[in-house]
């Protein structure tokens, strides 16, 4: 993907919202902005946390803020699946873990997960705890992905793309009050990104954000554009 040589396959399971399992080529898996069991659109056997001690259980949990819908299954799946949990520093040390399990960081940092990188970069959103954040994945064959967290369309996306060239994007395009909306969210892969696939998020959860159909339509032509169904997963 965008010229790189790697071949290795990553899987994505979309939970629905922002919430993401990433699993990369070699066995290491990430639970992404985990709003699980309160999340309407997720499905219910999706729903069962003691999965996550398991056959599900994450090497990382990162959180792009503090806000419920990003959060709010965090310090549990924490606690039942002895995770460490990735974000903004403030954010994890308000959740009050173990020095083992609290893996703070900051804008520019990088935090090592057995074969790959988790880069922190910046997002334009608000955070009750801490800056909000988005985190560039970077796998062993040196592809990455880009979650965008909540962020609206911004120029350090140019840097975001400069220096880590992301393969994958899972980007906000839910509108309403709250994140841009899908024609911002198309606009800005088509101004900043050069990525093979893009998977659009956050949105279709509550009625005041877009509907599928919304989101559809504004990457309509955009054949990187890949609408998943919460609780579908995808090699790429």
């Amino acid at each position: 993907m965008s010229g790189k040589s790697g071949t290795g396959i990553v899987k994505l399971r979309w939970l629905g919202h922002a919430a993401f399992e990433v699993e990369s080529s070699g066995g290491t898996k990430l639970l992404v902005d985990p709003f699980i069991t309160d999340n309407p659109v997720t499905p219910e056997p999706l729903k069962r946390l003691d999965r996550y001690k398991d056959a599900d259980k994450p090497h990382a949990i990162l959180v792009s803020h503090s806000h419920g819908d990003h959060s709010a299954n965090a310090k549990e799946i924490a606690k039942l699946s002895d995770a460490p949990v990735i974000g903004m520093v403030e954010y994890v040390a308000s959740l009050e873990l173990s020095p083992e399990q609290s893996k703070g960081g900051n804008i520019g940092g990088e935090i090592r997960v057995r074969d790959l990188s988790v880069h922190i970069v910046p997002a334009t959103h608000s955070s009750e705890s801490g800056s909000p954040i988005g985190f560039v994945i970077e796998f062993a064959d040196g592809r990455t992905l880009y979650h965008t967290g909540d962020t609206w369309i911004m120029s350090d996306m140019a840097l975001i793309e400069e220096v880590h060239h992301p393969d994958i994007v899972l980007t906000c395009a839910g509108g309403g009050p709250y994140t841009q909306n899908p024609n911002v969210a198309a606009l800005s892969m088509k101004k900043f990104f050069k990525p093979s696939v893009i998977v659009p998020m956050h949105y279709a959860t509550f009625p005041v954000l877009a509907s599928e159909a919304d989101v559809r339509a504004a990457f309509a032509g955009d054949s990187r554009a890949v609408i998943m169904k919460p609780g579908e997963t995808k090699t790429v």
